[in-house]
């Protein structure tokens, strides 16, 4: 059971780095420009600006889980999001130009873990993660045994890196079919969205 808790984590980071985000593009770019082994240090060192935001989420995620057991539409407000959300994605059509890296500093760790922490979006998404995980039968908060937020973290930063991996594993087929990088990730997304919502949404009307 409590290895469910890495799974959980792996599972939502993998999901929160999906969208083509600077991290992403930063990979991209430096495994095309230059080579594989570069864009991992990005990615290392934004698997740690991962786990440092969520870590600092859970942190609030207290007052935001009460905040959402005294206001039962506030979660029925999320899942309709999410769903809404999710349909706009699987169904947007997108083309777009190839990025430019954004340029913070000439150390690829620096870089990675600047365009990593320097992300409010990250920060909001796992705010509403831990809401969703907590309102699921789970329970995860700074008072948990260590071993449980171990677990949790690794599964986070193994989840941004298998991402980030990933992105620089077919960057070279992604350069040749740049315009269809936004509608493949929002395809992606977009479905994994809409299940988490409708997961959301039985859970409310059980």
């Amino acid at each position: 059971m409590i290895i469910l808790y890495f799974l959980i984590g792996v599972l939502a980071s993998f999901i929160g780095a999906l969208p083509l985000g600077a991290s992403n593009i930063a990979v991209i770019n430096t495994t095309i420009k230059q080579n594989a082994k570069q864009a991992f240090k990005i990615a290392l060192a934004a698997g740690v600006a991962e786990v440092a935001l969520s870590y600092y989420a859970l942190h609030c995620n207290m007052v935001v889980k009460d905040f959402f057991d005294r206001n039962m539409w506030v979660q029925i407000l999320i899942a309709i999001i999410l769903i809404a959300v999710g349909l706009f994605l699987s169904f947007k059509k997108s083309k777009e130009k190839t990025p430019k890296k954004p340029k913070l500093t000439s150390s690829k760790y620096a870089t990675g873990f600047l365009l990593g922490i320097l992300n409010p979006p990250v920060l909001i998404y796992w705010i509403v993660a831990f809401g969703i995980i907590n309102n699921n039968d789970l329970m995860l908060s700074l008072g948990s045994p260590l071993l449980v937020l171990f677990l949790f973290f690794a599964g986070v930063y193994l989840g941004k890196l298998l991402t980030l991996y990933l992105y620089s594993k077919f960057s070279i087929t992604l350069k040749s079919k740049v315009q269809n990088i936004n509608s493949v990730v929002n395809k992606v997304t977009g479905v994994l969205l809409i299940i988490i919502g409708l997961a959301q949404a039985i859970k409310i009307a059980l």
